[in-house]
């Protein structure tokens, strides 16, 4: 099964009550036109306006939820995080294919949802680097056009190349890495893993890869494995999150030959873990912590869950069966603490 054959319905909009921050982040659109005006469409890795995250400037990365800022912090690793689809606006669908680099609207909208409320994750023991790409618009998971949405993506995923290769040559020196992704951004992660980690000398360098909100075909791979344990390193997790019970199309039609490891338990079984095991989710305030909001069984390549319970979620999940956007922030203190012991048992090998 070829990575490029994956139907167009794994990637749904961002949706504001999973998945955003309060609109008030668009105050500082006059001063993101005023920084990107003189940045080229194109991108140029040396400048540090092409990375929506980068240690050597402050941003919404950086961010660390009220109730965790009293945590011992450090940088002994990076992590390399490609955000999701942002570009999204079905007035441009069949217009314009990819991102521009200077699009200023665009890059304050990603960078005051994924980077805040996915990049921040890591953010307690890494740098973080999350690189300006020119992404492929979500329709491109949609359209019968498939040369053109292949054009897009191939281009998109160029940029998340050349900007790897820009951090390997500039910033690396022989540092511990993570990979880390969601949604369009782990499409094009699962390809850079192939081609500069599995059976390459970088995969020593690799703690782990959290491969999220894509489907990571089982036969993709041929030495690169899924982890099997919270403490593994240098291999994969990948989960998607999906209302218990239901299974999708596209699911359906995977029939099972897709990896999944519980971010709850951080096994493949199919034990289901309570959601009391749940210490936290982050969902409309970045500074409040959601316990207990949902569980993860691991089933059919997915993980199901029951609908999280939050004020309000009653009527605001109402008939939605596909968690796409909460797929890291429900799950937000799991993967935290997870990074956390990887990081740990890595430095000790």
């Amino acid at each position: 099964m070829k990575l490029n054959n994956y139907p167009a319905f794994v990637f749904i909009f961002l949706i504001p009550y999973l998945y955003s921050c309060s609109p008030s982040y668009k105050t500082l659109l006059p001063e993101y036109i005023k920084e990107f005006s003189t940045v080229n469409a194109a991108p140029d890795y040396s400048n540090l306006e092409c990375w929506a995250a980068h240690p050597w400037k402050k941003d919404p990365s950086d961010s660390i939820p009220k109730p965790l800022r009293k945590e011992l912090t450090d940088s002994s690793v990076d992590v390399f995080f490609v955000h999701p689809t942002t570009l999204t606006s079905e007035e441009t669908q069949n217009i314009t294919w990819n991102a521009s680099i200077n699009d200023a609207e665009l890059n304050l909208k990603t960078d005051y949802t994924t980077i805040l409320y996915q990049g921040s994750v890591f953010n307690q023991h890494c740098r973080v680097f999350a690189p300006r790409y020119r992404q492929a618009h979500i329709y491109s998971f949609f359209t019968d056009d498939t040369t053109k949405a292949r054009s897009a993506l191939d281009l998109a995923y160029e940029d998340v190349k050349t900007a790897f290769e820009y951090y390997l040559q500039h910033y690396n020196n022989g540092r511990p890495i993570i990979i880390a992704s969601h949604s369009q951004g782990t499409f094009h992660c699962i390809r850079l893993l192939k081609e500069y980690f599995e059976n390459k000398p970088l995969q020593t360098q690799l703690v782990c890869a959290y491969l999220i909100g894509f489907a990571v075909p089982k036969n993709y791979y041929t030495t690169l494995q899924p982890c099997a344990a919270d403490t593994s390193t240098g291999c994969f997790v990948t989960w998607r999150t999906f209302k218990k019970g239901y299974l999708g199309p596209y699911v359906k039609k995977e029939n099972g030959s897709s990896w999944v490891v519980n971010p709850l338990s951080w096994t493949m079984d199919s034990l289901a873990v309570s959601r009391k095991q749940n210490k936290g989710s982050i969902l409309f305030n970045f500074n409040k912590l959601a316990k207990h909001t949902n569980s993860a069984t691991a089933a059919h390549g997915i993980i199901w869950t029951n609908r999280p319970k939050f004020p309000f979620s009653f009527i605001l999940l109402r008939g939605k069966k596909n968690y796409h956007p909460g797929d890291i922030n429900l799950y937000y203190m799991s993967v935290r603490e997870n990074i956390s012991t990887r990081i740990n048992d890595y430095l000790k090998q």
